[in-house]
């Protein structure tokens, strides 16, 4: 497939990109419910809270971890030939279900600042991983794009 020049490396780039983020810290905290220690990551909160609500804490690493990684994994073998155009729309929903969980943590910050339970901060692995998942649904796009020229 003949994608941008920037396409296919970028998105191979962020099989490794991502794993960082789930360890780089998102936020850092005074005192917080549910979480240890004074940064949250990705990794960290899902172990966190899976010792008080593992239901959550599955759709947490779902959201985060198996569908941006899965989402990756999946445009990359369109880009190398070896996954049909046709299952770009699923990953193109998959996508959109890993920037999902940007807004939660988001949320989450903007709740406990409200409430005024302890202090929370965005950390610069929030925006590493925001950058991911953005750097992932512009591939998505991009790929979708040039399939539908061919069209």
């Amino acid at each position: 497939m003949s994608v941008r020049p920037a396409v296919v490396p970028l998105n191979l780039l962020l099989l490794l990109l991502y794993p960082a983020s789930w360890l780089a810290p998102l936020a850092r905290a005074g005192w917080l419910p549910y979480f240890s220690g004074s940064e949250i990551t990705i990794l960290g909160g899902v172990a966190d809270l899976w010792h008080s609500d593992a239901a959550l804490a599955a759709l947490v690493a779902l959201f985060a971890v198996v569908i941006p990684y899965a989402k990756t994994l999946a445009l990359a073998a369109i880009h190398f030939g070896w996954l049909g155009a046709r299952a770009l729309p699923l990953i193109e929903i998959i996508g959109k279900l890993a920037m999902a969980d940007v807004f939660l943590i988001a949320l989450y910050i903007v709740l406990i600042k409200g409430v005024g339970i302890g202090h929370v901060v965005s950390a610069w692995g929030l925006w590493l991983f925001t950058g991911c998942v953005l750097a992932s649904l512009w591939a998505g796009f991009e790929t979708k794009r040039k399939i539908a020229t061919w069209g």
